[in-house]
């Protein structure tokens, strides 16, 4: 696979893909290792992800700036998202006996009656770029320990970070064939879907994406877990604090170079407070820097691709067509790397592309609204529905406000963010089940009944 460096459109060098007997032969071993993966001691599961954890720890610069050469991530963020995934390896080490133990039911006196949570055998992850480490780690950790074992096509522009991950499982001692995995193309994920040997999977991506994998999932009655991005609601009531909700959005909006799925990108504004709001939340968006993602002061560094930011612009420029106002930034700045300014559109129609789609990129739209109840129907008027955020000084409040919200979580007075000891996905077109937490390591197990009774108590 060929790719660029969106920072400096450099070539890097090319990466070989699988060919059909390298996928053959790792469906094989997947299927194989899982028979005796499975039966591994808990205890040693647990002891393999500590040592993961250590790994990544160990080497965090490392695969911080291969991240940061693929896909152009910001070096401090690279850092962070490397020792997330240390973190998310550490949560399921030590929660892993609660989360897998028998969970007894009362049922008859005379009867022993409980759930036992079972793997159900190799799964499939069809994971992005965007963060190319952290997205694939959090499906690693609850299903090894689980006892399930991986296959991972990653996306093409980060086949080294991918190529890393397995290594990094080989390093910890994970034994081969736990986790694999395969540089291949797109064409290829609905022929392994269909495979017997691939029993569920998970994919975080597009909506189109997603609908392609469930169904194909659906067809062969196989459970899959879907993330699908969003247009994530900031709901900034009439008695927030304004300087501190404008700097956390900025910064909720720009994270990552605004490349994630639970980026701020809706600001909905109470009137009595939009007209403060705005200029904090501009000079908060213009005093961000932009540049040379390897170096510690950029705050933006270019997105991933050269299409992305046309995609980008063209949300932009249709959505002032329609009547929005750029407030600033706007246009792709002129120079080497693919980079786009922080850009904030007000006056925004509700069916122009800030408002209507999932913006993939630093540009925010702001909206004005005349009551809270306007607030959370403006929130809640969106096909996508993975997180959201409410600013208010009143906490009860906002826990109201937050339960009106229809999404798969809601902050108040925070960003939106992922968290291994809470559940993460979405619900209406960004998708279904849900990722990390206790509901993450059981979205691919087999929830047993077990009924013990003993012959003596039977007629």
């Amino acid at each position: 696979m060929t790719r660029t460096n969106p920072a400096t459109e450099e070539s890097l060098s090319s990466v070989a893909s699988h060919d059909d007997d390298d996928v053959e032969a790792a469906l094989a071993t997947a299927s194989e290792t899982f028979r005796t993966w499975r039966d591994t001691d808990l205890r040693e599961r647990r002891r393999l992800l500590e040592a993961t954890a250590d790994v990544l720890r160990d080497r965090t610069d490392e695969f911080a700036r291969l991240a940061t050469k693929e896909m152009g991530k910001p070096i401090d963020g690279a850092r962070a998202e490397v020792e997330k995934c240390a973190w998310v390896c550490d949560h399921y080490a030590e929660r892993a006996p609660e989360y897998l133990a028998d969970e007894p039911v009362g049922t008859e006196t005379e009867a022993e009656s409980f759930v036992a949570t079972e793997p159900l055998g190799p799964v499939l992850a069809v994971m992005p770029w965007n963060y190319p480490f952290w997205q694939v780690f959090r499906f690693i950790a609850p299903n090894l320990v689980a006892g399930n074992v991986g296959i991972l096509k990653h996306a093409s522009n980060v086949p080294e970070c991918a190529l890393a991950i397995e290594s990094i499982l080989r390093e910890a001692g994970f034994p081969e064939g736990v986790f694999q995995t395969l540089i291949v193309d797109s064409d290829r994920v609905d022929a392994m879907i269909t495979d017997d040997r691939i029993r569920a999977v998970t994919l975080t991506g597009s909506e189109p994406a997603g609908r392609a994998v469930g169904e194909a999932a659906g067809k062969e009655l196989k459970p899959s877990v879907l993330e699908l991005g969003g247009s994530d609601p900031f709901v900034v009531l009439d008695d927030a604090d304004i300087e501190a909700a404008a700097a956390v959005g900025a910064r909720a909006r720009t994270l990552n170079s605004g490349q994630s799925c639970i980026a701020a990108k809706r600001f909905i504004v109470h009137a009595d407070v939009y007209d403060a709001f705005l200029d904090s939340f501009v000079a908060e968006m213009e005093s961000l820097t932009v540049g040379d993602p390897t170096d510690p002061d950029t705050d933006i560094g270019p997105q991933a691709r050269a299409d992305l930011v046309d995609d980008l612009h063209e949300q932009v420029t249709a959505t002032v067509e329609a009547g929005g106002t750029v407030e600033t930034g706007g246009e792709p700045l002129d120079r080497t790397g693919y980079f786009y300014p922080p850009t904030v559109v007000t006056d925004v129609p509700p069916d122009a592309p800030l408002a209507s789609e999932e913006v993939f990129g630093p540009a925010a739209a702001v909206f004005r609204v005349e009551s809270e109840a306007e607030a959370v129907a403006l929130a809640n008027d969106s096909e996508l529905g993975l997180a959201g955020s409410v600013w208010t000084e009143d906490l009860r409040r906002g826990q109201a406000v937050a339960r009106r919200i229809e999404s798969g979580a809601v902050f108040v007075n925070e960003l939106a963010k992922s968290d291994p000891r809470l559940p993460f996905g979405g619900i209406k077109n960004s998708g279904y089940g849900r990722e990390l937490a206790e509901q993450g390591l059981k979205a691919f197990c087999n929830e047993k009944t077990v009924w013990v009774q003993d012959t003596a108590d039977q007629p």
